[in-house]
């Protein structure tokens, strides 16, 4: 039977050597994206308000997003129907044509 703790130390050791052999030079940003330092500028708390205050401004925020969201939810399947109404105008125009035999389709 193998030694399996003598198989794994050295696998450690191996890769331990392979680790420190790479130089990996990571480059930092040195300062955030404009976007993102304007967003947790909007997001952070009030401190000169009282806790009440800050809960119904987020809150608000909270409901003024969820509302947005339902409009452009909304416009989007109203768009859909527009493109949608045409075509099943025509299949029923086509499905409600007289047949020559004086009967409908």
């Amino acid at each position: 039977m193998h030694n399996w703790k003598k198989e794994l130390e050295a696998l450690v050791a191996e890769t331990t050597a392979f680790a420190k052999s790479l130089e990996i030079d990571i480059e930092r940003p040195r300062s955030l994206p404009r976007e993102a330092t304007e967003q947790d500028r909007l997001s952070a708390p009030d401190c000169g308000g009282s806790e009440r205050e800050e809960i119904k401004k987020r809150v608000d925020r909270f409901q003024a997003h969820q509302e947005r969201f339902m409009r452009e939810r909304e416009e989007y399947a109203n768009s859909l129907l527009r493109l949608i109404r045409p075509i099943t105008k025509r299949r029923r125009a086509r499905a409600c044509r007289p047949c020559r035999c004086g009967g409908m389709n």
